[in-house]
């Protein structure tokens, strides 16, 4: 819930500063005709956009759990992931086309030190945005919130590069400008590339191995675990999920087995401080012959890869 509220202010705040940005570019757009400020301008307005869907998955993920939506609303974030990719791409496809017809139809700059002016107003609107979402995403565990933040980060580089255009008005080369915004809608492809391939991830509940190492290495350690099996994680918007199997000596009574589980779930959360849910299963050691899974064989499939071990 602390996760949720961090993201909606982190949105909220990022909202307007993306919003007074854009409408300060868009005013010096129709005093300008700069077709590079255009295409900045188009993307900032989508860059603010992308708040909204990331806004209400947050608020949604507050919900509790249903007996249809047993998780919760987590995965909401990860919809609004692709929503936000979609806007993005959206706007490299507009702001290449309004680039396409300044080329065929050229017009001349005017407001040149205006011009240059938006594209600083441009650059430090996305910088601080940038900063913002992507500590925060790193803080709260959100990959659409980060993906967002490195969005914006690159927003501000082609913002800057308006001033290339600037520069070509002034040395008599106005096709710099609209080739400036077809470069700004190739970065805008390349950036929409790096996002979906995050939110990719996400909706595929993968995971850095990283993780599922420390997870692994820290319930090995804990006492009486001999063995750790079937280690497994997902993201579940910001919260981070995982399940495991810990393998403990068959002469020990349930109570006995339950303790060592908890220790091993406690032990989990120290390792891995975003994790909202764990689940522990205990199995009995084989030293007696035993085969404790020979019931269910028939009806389960060991994970295959570094999952397991």
């Amino acid at each position: 819930m602390e996760s949720s509220e961090i993201g909606v202010r982190t949105l909220k705040i990022s909202l307007v500063v993306m919003m007074a940005t854009a409408i300060i570019q868009a005013v010096i757009v129709l005093m300008s005709g700069s077709v590079a400020l255009l295409a900045d301008t188009i993307h900032n307005f989508a860059d603010a956009l992308t708040s909204v869907p990331l806004w209400i998955a947050f608020v949604l993920g507050r919900r509790a759990a249903t007996r249809r939506y047993t998780y919760g609303y987590g995965r909401a974030e990860d919809v609004a992931g692709v929503a936000i990719v979609l806007i993005i791409l959206g706007s490299a496809l507009l702001a290449a086309w309004e680039a396409l017809q300044k080329i065929f139809h050229p017009e001349p700059m005017t407001s040149i030190g205006l011009v240059a002016a938006a594209s600083i107003v441009g650059f430090l609107g996305n910088e601080a945005v940038a900063i913002y979402r992507i500590r925060t995403g790193k803080q709260i565990g959100s990959a659409a919130l980060v993906a967002d933040g490195y969005h914006a980060r690159g927003d501000g580089l082609t913002s800057l590069a308006v001033l290339i255009g600037v520069a070509g008005a002034l040395l008599g080369y106005p096709i710099l400008d609209p080739l400036v915004g077809i470069g700004i809608s190739i970065a805008i492809f390349l950036i929409t590339k790096d996002a979906a391939l995050s939110i990719w991830h996400r909706v595929m509940d993968a995971i850095d191995p990283a993780v599922i190492d420390r997870l692994e290495q820290a319930a090995a350690a804990v006492p009486e675990v001999q063995g750790v099996e079937d280690v497994r994680a997902r993201w579940l918007g910001h919260r981070l999920e995982a399940d495991l199997r810990v393998i403990v000596d068959s002469d020990l009574r349930m109570a006995q087995s339950h303790a060592i589980a908890e220790q091993v779930r406690h032990a989990l959360f120290h390792a891995e401080p975003k994790l909202a849910s764990i689940v522990v299963h205990t199995d009995p050691c084989g030293h007696d012959g035993t085969d404790h899974h020979a019931l269910t064989a028939g009806h389960t499939r060991r994970p295959v890869g570094g999952a397991a071990k």
